[in-house]
């Protein structure tokens, strides 16, 4: 015979104060009507800065980083296209490439496979005023790793059958970029403001008879030119100690030579004097790719941080004016924004979108429109939004060895002092309304604006001349980029 036994839930008087309480709670609702108030912009400390020489007058700076057993390595060649002799545009771009593509004795393939087989990456990349190669390594791999690193680095091979593929690749690109609307516009936009003869208006990767005249020699003398000790600086982040790092880095770089740098001189530039309008025709173009600007200022500037604030609040952001007027209010494009580039020389400050076809015209009186309204008074609120803004998503700047690596490269190409991590959040929040409005009615002109826009011009044309914006000048891809490359089938 079973015996079942029935349990009665146990009832505490508190527990039903508890429960009224919440019920209580819950009837209320929370309260919406204000958000929550935001706590102090909580502070961040960049490890402390070390720096040595090596015996060859290399200078290194190091971050030790103890958290996890890896390595990074990255040397910054004061060089880059800016220093490129006339008719070989594209040859720094070139060179860069080519440097992992086979060093000392060792092939391209090779040379890749040992990279692999250490759990390793090295890269080669080229910019306007500096060139990098960068090592991320496990710290067991360390030795091995930076023998291979100091091939490339010393000892490239440039060899001609690597060259030809490389050239190869890019004239396939500048066919491709005949389809691609963004970079026409971005090609144009920056021919536009500096002019073919300064280093910042031309192409990068070159263009097909610079390419055609690239040869191994081209690419040996430019390395040998500007890879020396004396033109670079090495930055190392990561599970290493001082003392240790200096032993091995003597072993693999120390026998590397000093050169002499070339002083080199960049046309004069002039500022845009007026409002000129560019249409470079795409036919059947669904969008129109649209560029607004003028020539900024250099990273040097005392204005930075200034216009970092200010720029966030025009289109730095998700929530920027341009972006929350052309997209989440109008739905005229995905995303609208602006930027200043800072640069050792200045740099272009640009307006963009790519927005529907049929309403190019409105699209660009609202960029006009807050252009203008940029220069005018912000709001505290505003104010406060972008600050928070910039100083909350900096520390995301600096979770990897690799990020803290290329923060350090920003450092040493400008000169900027050791200091100047640990103080960028106050100096971001420092920045008062009429900072914004100051620098805004300096830099921001848009009267005196370049404006390319690349679309159907059939269509977006005639509406854009009635707005009267300035005079229109009508362009062909084939005056951007010049005439469609012809590539050798042969191979």
């Amino acid at each position: 015979m079973k015996i079942r036994v029935c349990r009665q839930p146990l009832f505490h008087p508190l527990l039903g104060i508890a429960l009224l309480m919440n019920c209580t709670a819950l009837a209320q609702g929370p309260d919406r009507s204000t958000p929550p108030a935001l706590g102090p912009v909580p502070s961040y400390t960049v490890p402390s800065i070390q720096r040595f020489v090596l015996s060859n007058g290399l200078p290194v700076v190091l971050i030790e980083k103890h958290e996890v057993p890896i390595v990074q390595v990255n040397l910054l060649v004061r060089a880059g296209s800016v220093m490129e002799p006339v008719g070989k545009s594209g040859l720094a771009n070139m060179v860069a490439a080519m440097m992992t593509e086979g060093a000392g004795n060792r092939g391209a393939l090779a040379l890749s496979d040992a990279i692999d087989y250490l759990g390793a990456t090295i890269t080669s990349t080229s910019g306007q005023h500096a060139m990098a190669v960068r090592l991320h390594t496990p710290v067991a791999q360390l030795d091995s790793a930076l023998a291979l690193y100091a091939d490339i680095v010393l000892r490239p091979i440039f060899a001609s059958q690597e060259l030809a593929r490389k050239r190869k690749e890019r004239l396939t690109a500048l066919l491709q970029w005949r389809n691609e609307p963004r970079v026409l516009s971005t090609v144009r936009f920056n021919r536009l403001l500096y002019g073919e003869n300064h280093p910042y208006g031309r192409v990068a990767i070159g263009n097909e008879a610079s390419l055609n005249s690239l040869t191994r020699e081209d690419c040996v003398k430019f390395h040998a030119d500007w890879y020396r000790a004396n033109n670079a600086t090495l930055i190392v982040v990561g599970d290493v100690a001082p003392a240790v790092l200096q032993q091995k880095l003597e072993t693999a770089l120390g026998k590397w030579g000093p050169g002499t740098a070339s002083a080199l001189e960049w046309p004069a530039v002039e500022q845009v004097s007026k409002r000129g309008i560019f249409v470079v025709d795409k036919p059947g173009a669904p969008q129109t790719e649209i560029r607004l600007g003028r020539i900024g200022v250099p990273r040097t500037t005392p204005d930075y941080f200034a216009i970092t604030v200010m720029n966030t609040i025009l289109g730095g952001s998700f929530t920027s004016r341009l972006n929350n007027n052309l997209r989440e209010q109008h739905g005229y494009t995905y995303g609208a924004g602006s930027s200043f580039d800072f640069r050792p020389l200045p740099g272009p400050f640009l307006a963009y979108a790519a927005v529907q076809t049929a309403v190019t015209d409105k699209a660009l009186t609202e960029f006009i429109n807050e252009l203008k309204r940029i220069r005018e008074p912000v709001s505290e609120q505003e104010l406060a939004r972008a600050k928070n803004y910039v100083a909350l998503s900096y520390p995301a700047e600096f979770q990897t060895v690799g990020q803290i690596a290329g923060q350090l490269e920003e450092l040493v190409m400008f000169d900027l002092p050791d200091s100047y991590f640990n103080t960028y959040v106050k100096n971001i929040l420092a920045v008062k309304r009429e900072d914004v409005q100051r620098v805004a009615r300096q830099y921001i002109d848009p009267d005196r604006i370049a404006i390319v826009l690349v679309g159907d011009s059939k269509t977006i044309e005639g509406p854009v001349s009635a707005l009267k914006l300035g005079p229109t000048v009508h362009e062909t891809i084939d005056d951007v980029l010049g005439k469609a490359p012809v590539l050798d089938t042969k191979e």
